[in-house]
């Protein structure tokens, strides 16, 4: 695991070495075992590198680094999990060089030099974000794998010069970065709570999207991503092979994912395990476990609020498997402290507020291990979100129901009298189905009512703010994720797991775990979107993932083979924070200082009246909608802060 950073000049840059040196300073936490750059005057390329030695820890694995045809010069972010069979593959066709260390790195050089870039990028099974000097052609490729869990931001600065680099904090190290905020990523943001790619919080800057390349020459702005790989096109042909819901199906699963898991624990430094005690961290440990001949570490973190702390659940496991388990409390100041550091480490506007404790068990996990394997992906493969049971459910319930009458009781429903008797009540309700509260719960239901068809159900359910061009002014939303035709899916249930895939996964979990993980210079690893238990997932009927109510339900049969049902089912947690209990206590006096209407007014990002409305609703706890949206607009303005000197006059 890495970071790379780098530039395609046309004009004439004053000490491109040093510019190359402050911008990989700046992702150092990325790299901290080694750098390295390399500067071609005639093309004004310069590409740079931080190294987290994970595989080959020689000096054989330094990066920027040549293919042995002198040909290709690259850097690379990521690990390729298949890289022995490449290697092999290689060796049999006689395409082999003679190696000079046992680097994954060398393996792809390799394969670029026998294969050609766009043919190999589809063979490999791993982690990456890349560029890729063509010497021959005169061409910069930047590519980034399958899903999305390496990050590549790329822009022009002044028609002249390509940036690009892992995080945006590269691309400011750049003398005279200059950027406007995009007010339109700026309402998708409000939307989603993250910005969606190929859109950064950048006028101008952009991410790579998953399964895409883009080749660049000096000076033409014109370049546009091609995919090499989609997630429809994966699914169309894992259609035409489907696999029956069976124990037969149950095994050829089990066996793949402790290959995918035995892959990814393939390190010359030492690997542990995030384990929150849920479905799919606890399924991944246990295979690890399974192929270690001594005990694998395991972290967790835990919380004093008992609606928020799974850390019983996962010692219990730890202690069934028999893993070296390590396990820290949180204390509230612990995480309140951390809030100032949130805008640096994710350096454009993110607020899921479930990043303040995955930092907290990385910063954890890396004072023991290098590597860590987590069960993200899960959820979106396997049908394991609560909205996939219960949206379908609703949906299918209340469709014979009058519009009118469906939306006079959505009203109801969502009225303050109704929650505030909701919230009475709550206190009767069981512990175990209190992290949610009734009149949320509720209140989704009244979303649900109000829809028409299903993709205006779905893009209800993903919304944090349902109007933000009313917010945002001067913003415009484009089209998206949501706005994207139906996918060739007959199940509304796979339609939201196909469309999570593509936006929420890499734009929300891949996202805070790649860079909670990174600041604490720590690689994680994600067996899940292994492409060959992607494309078994999709090749599973709907039944397989959604019985009986449940969701996950061939991982829970497969798990059951290693831990007791009794340590596993329960009600889904997550990963979260008392966000209500701080915005009205503790951060009170830092919410009214962010949002003050003076400064909303003199900022001129958000309409100053809705700003103050939504003050009035986290006061008097008038629900979980405008605890979200507030916290969204608060994790703006902090990031504002941070970055007020990268920020140009113009339109800013």
């Amino acid at each position: 695991m890495c970071g790379i950073a780098g530039f395609l000049s046309g004009a004439s840059l004053h000490d491109p070495e040093t510019i190359l040196r402050g911008m990989t300073a700046a992702i150092r936490h990325r790299g901290p075992d080694d750098g390295g750059l390399w500067f071609d005057p005639t093309h004004g390329i310069g590409l740079g590198h931080r190294r987290l030695s994970v595989i080959d820890l020689s000096p054989a694995g330094h990066q920027p680094m040549a293919s042995a045809s002198q040909r290709y010069q690259l850097v690379y972010n990521g690990e390729i999990y298949n890289h022995r069979l490449l290697k092999r593959e290689l060796e049999a066709t006689g395409s082999a060089p003679v190696w000079r260390g046992h680097s994954d790195t060398e393996v792809i050089l390799a394969a670029f030099d026998a294969w050609g870039i766009e043919e190999t990028l589809p063979r490999l099974n791993g982690m990456f974000a890349l560029g890729v000097w063509d010497r021959n052609r005169a061409v910069l490729t930047l590519a980034c794998d399958r899903f999305g869990e390496k990050p590549l931001y790329y822009g022009w600065q002044g028609g002249r010069t390509l940036l690009f680099g892992s995080e945006l904090k590269a691309l400011y190290a750049y003398p005279d970065f200059a950027a406007t905020i995009d007010r339109d990523a700026l309402t998708l943001y409000l939307r989603h709570n993250y910005i969606p790619s190929p859109y950064s919080i950048w006028e101008d800057v952009a991410k790579l999207e998953p399964g895409h390349f883009v080749e660049i020459r000096p000076t033409d702005t014109s370049a546009r991503p091609r995919p090499y790989w989609t997630l429809l096109g994966m699914i169309s042909e894992a259609r035409t092979r489907p696999l029956p819901d069976t124990p037969e199906t149950v095994d050829q699963l089990e066996s793949l994912l402790i290959d995918a898991v035995g892959l990814r624990m393939d390190a010359d430094v030492p690997v542990g395990a995030f384990l929150s005690g849920g479905i799919d961290s606890s399924l991944i440990t246990a295979l690890m476990q399974i192929q270690s001949s001594r005990p694998i570490k395991t972290f967790t973190i835990g919380f004093e609020d008992p609606r928020f702390n799974e850390a019983d659940h996962a010692r219990a496991i730890a202690a069934h498997l028999g893993t070296e388990h390590t396990e820290l409390t949180a204390r509230p100041q612990e995480a309140l402290d951390l809030l100032v550091r949130l805008p640096s480490i994710w350096d454009e506007p993110f607020a899921d507020s479930s990043q303040i404790p995955t930092f907290l068990v990385s910063s954890l996990t890396s004072q023991h291990v290098t590597v860590s394997l987590s069960g993200d992906a899960g959820d979106e493969l396997f049908g394991g979100y609560n909205r996939y049971i219960h949206a379908q459910r609703l949906r299918t319930m209340t469709r014979p129901v009058p519009q009118p009458l469906r939306h006079l009781v959505a009203a109801g429903l969502d009225s303050a009298v109704a929650g505030a008797i909701l919230r009475a009540i709550g206190p009767v309700i069981p512990s175990a189905y209190r992290r949610i509260p009734l009149d949320q719960r509720l209140r989704k239901v009244a979303q649900v009512l109000r829809c028409d068809t299903s993709e205006d159900l779905y893009r209800r359910l993903i919304s944090h703010d349902v109007t933000p061009e009313r917010t945002v002014l001067g913003g415009r939303e484009p089209a998206g994720i949501t706005g994207m035709a139906r996918p060739p899916l007959d199940d509304f249930r796979e339609v939201m797991m196909y469309l999570d895939t593509l936006s929420y996964l890499p734009g929300d979990i891949l996202t805070k775990v790649d860079r909670a993980s990174m600041a604490s210079s720590l690689e994680s690893r994600i067996p899940f979107l292994d492409p060959r238990v992607a494309e078994f997932a999709w090749r599973l009927p709907v039944s397989a993932k959604v019985n009986g109510g449940v969701g996950k339900h061939i991982l829970r049969t497969i798990l059951y083979r290693h831990v007791p049902r009794i340590l596993i089912d329960r009600p889904k947690m997550g990963f979260g924070v008392p966000l209500e209990m701080w915005l009205t206590g503790p951060l009170r006096d830092w919410r009214h200082a962010l949002l003050a209407p003076d400064r909303i007014a003199a900022e001129g990002y958000f309409d100053p009246a809705i700003i103050a409305g939504l003050q009035q609703a986290v006061e008097t706890r008038s629900g979980s909608s405008a605890v979200y949206r507030t916290w969204d607009i608060m994790m703006f303005q902090a990031w504002l802060d941070e970055h007020r000197a990268a920020i140009t006059r113009k339109g800013a």
